[in-house]
C-alpha cells in the first residue's frame, strides 16, 4: 500500500540526527513515507481505487472517475 500506482514511489529509509553542542551525537533511523491519497481513478477505461501520490495528482498523470 504505501507505494505510487503511478510512478512507483514508495518508502525510503534515512537517518533521523540529533544536534547537540554544534555536532552531531546521536543517529537514529526513520522511515521516510511518500504522501498518497486513495482516488478513484480512470484505469484501461474502468473505474478503480488506487493509491497515488500528490506530485502525480498535480502533475495530472492522474485522470479522476
Amino acid at each position: 500500500m504505501a507505494k505510487c500506482e503511478i510512478c512507483e514511489k514508495s518508502i525510503s529509509h534515512g537517518n533521523k540526527i540529533s544536534i547537540a553542542r554544534s555536532h552531531v551525537s546521536r543517529r537514529t533511523s526513520r522511515v521516510i513515507r511518500p504522501n498518497l491519497r486513495r482516488v478513484k481513478a480512470l484505469v484501461n477505461g474502468n473505474t478503480k481505487t488506487i493509491y497515488v501520490c500528490t506530485k502525480c495528482l498535480r502533475s495530472g498523470k492522474v485522470t479522476r472517475a
